[in-house]
Order: C-alpha cells, then sequence, then structure tokens
C-alpha cells in the first residue's frame, strides 16, 4: 500500500500584548491600532482556532487541491 505525505494546518494567530498608558480601555486600544510601532509588544503566545485543513502533498511537496478536506 502506498504511503501519502498529508498536511495538517491548524488555524492559529500569535497574540502580542504592550502596555499603552490611555484614559480608558477604549482610547488605549485605538492608540495601539493608531501607532502600533510606538510600543514594545511581548509575544503571548500562540492561539489555536478549531478550524483544521487536512490535503495530500504531491512529490514537490505541492497541495493536491482535490483532496483537500476539513473545518475551515
Amino acid at each position: 500500500m502506498p504511503t501519502f505525505a498529508v498536511l495538517r494546518r491548524v488555524d492559529a494567530f500569535v497574540d502580542y500584548v504592550a502596555d499603552v498608558e490611555a484614559d480608558t480601555p477604549e482610547e488605549a486600544a485605538e492608540l495601539a491600532q493608531d501607532d502600533e510601532s510606538r510600543y514594545e509588544w511581548i509575544e503571548h503566545g500562540p492561539v489555536e482556532f478549531d478550524a483544521r485543513l487536512f490535503v495530500t502533498l504531491n512529490e514537490d511537496g505541492d497541495a493536491i487541491e482535490e483532496t483537500q478536506l476539513g473545518d475551515f
């Protein structure tokens, strides 16, 4: 029986946190968005979603699109 490489991709993103001086929580978010380079962002860790992608890879490592399955 042949063996195939199957890629499993889990949705995720990395959170970063910075200290922002402001009068209100809303203002803090606005200031951070307006000039995010002004702040020192510390990695807070990865966060995963429930979405999953499974796809078989060809011999070049490229996805065989018609094999794509998952909840995304």
